[in-house]
């Protein structure tokens, strides 16, 4: 027997057997499924026609993934915290959405092992270094692509809640010396700017709720700085906790921190026009000096082609 036809078979038998394992899997996941549905309906009281039909496949996904993350939360369970604080300033805000993600995760890590493993036969038969590469793009994009999503929504959300800080203070400062309180006048801004910035709203909206609940101004400011990420936030609970126990006014310390966060704003403006040109270098030596040097070069060219075709 040659070396070709014993990989051949060694691939078909490693096919069947993971073929055989996933419907084996699957085989069990819908059998505990129907036994759940089983005693829900039993339990609800509800009456089941013949044998009871299974959940959806969305549903039964969301419960398999739910498990994955589980475990994985047991496992290390030190890391929830700060997990559903980058969750949170992503912008899931959802009672398990540290355990979805981890469910994920996993999920990810277990389909990037199996692609691995499919593809292990193509390199040992010698199919260059393409099944490698989509073995490692694969392991790459399960390790570090949750992350790399995590990263770009929080980036997104803190760029907004920094163009929206200055008017969420300006906002403040009119609803305070209306005769707001700042807890009426928190509630009342967040209707507001829900067209503008809807993110930075409903965090608001989480302030009030804290605030409603008889959480303490100091802890929900500190909590509101927390789930934003931002030295903004950070510095206005800092400034409302040390206006709180000096017993300065509120109107006047919102109304210089609002101006402080108006200047800030131009001085970030003023600071990307300045950058402008420096970004445009690069751009222009590329793209529109060499059609500019074209422009300029070519008819005297062609004028000196003219004159020594006629010497």
């Amino acid at each position: 027997m040659d070396i070709a036809r014993l990989q051949m078979i060694t691939t078909l038998v490693g096919v069947g057997l993971i073929t055989a394992a996933g419907l084996s899997g699957a085989a069990l996941v819908a059998g505990e499924l129907r036994t759940r549905a089983i005693r829900r309906a039993r339990f609800n009281n509800s009456p089941l026609v013949g044998l009871a039909a299974p959940p959806s496949p969305r549903s039964a996904l969301f419960e398999e993934v739910r498990k994955l993350g589980q475990k994985a939360a047991i496992s290390d369970p030190s890391q929830i915290s700060e997990l559903r604080m980058r969750l949170t300033r992503a912008g899931f805000h959802g009672r398990d959405a540290a355990i979805l993600y981890l469910g994920a995760r996993a999920g990810a890590l277990a389909i990037a092992t199996l692609g691995a493993i499919l593809l292990m036969p193509m390199a040992l038969k010698g199919g260059g270094p393409m099944p490698a590469l989509m073995a490692g793009g694969l392991a790459a994009l399960a390790l570090w692509g949750p992350d790399q999503v995590l990263s770009h929504r929080r980036k997104g959300r803190e760029l907004e809640y920094v163009d929206g800080f200055p008017d969420l203070l300006d906002l403040l400062v009119a609803s305070v010396e209306a005769g707001l309180s700042l807890d009426a006048a928190v509630s009342r801004v967040s209707d507001e700017l829900i067209r503008r910035y809807p993110t930075l709203a409903v965090h608001l909206r989480l302030l009030t709720l804290e605030l409603r609940a008889g959480k303490s101004r100091k802890e929900a400011w500190a909590g509101f700085a927390d789930r934003l990420g931002i030295d903004d936030a950070r510095a206005l609970a800092t400034m409302l906790r040390q206006a709180e126990d000096m017993g300065t006014s509120l109107g006047d310390t919102l109304s210089i921190f609002s101006a402080d966060m108006r200047m800030k704003r131009m001085l970030r403006a003023e600071e990307k026009a300045l950058a402008l040109p420096v970004k445009m270098t690069v751009p222009l030596i590329i793209f529109i000096f060499p059609c500019l040097l074209g422009v300029l070069l070519l008819p005297a060219v062609f004028r000196l082609m003219k004159v020594f075709a006629h010497m």
